[in-house]
């Protein structure tokens, strides 16, 4: 007997549902974006959903050339 295995399409990244500080609401696909380093004040990590990316023209951090 056969059993099917796979249960969905490969992507290159994977998928994330959080918060899109772009339209300020709960999405899904996000991706990392931008890192604010925690000096002197408050850090934190700013995650754009896919719409977001392709209206503001955004890059996700991993993407980006070293």
């Amino acid at each position: 007997m056969q059993h099917d295995t796979e249960t969905g399409t490969t992507q290159d990244s994977p998928r994330a549902f959080g918060w899109c500080a772009w339209h300020k609401g709960h999405a899904e696909n996000v991706r990392l974006i931008d890192v604010h380093e925690q000096g002197s004040g408050v850090g934190g990590n700013l995650f754009a959903c896919e719409p977001c990316r392709e209206t503001h023209r955004l890059v996700p951090l991993a993407d980006r050339p070293l």
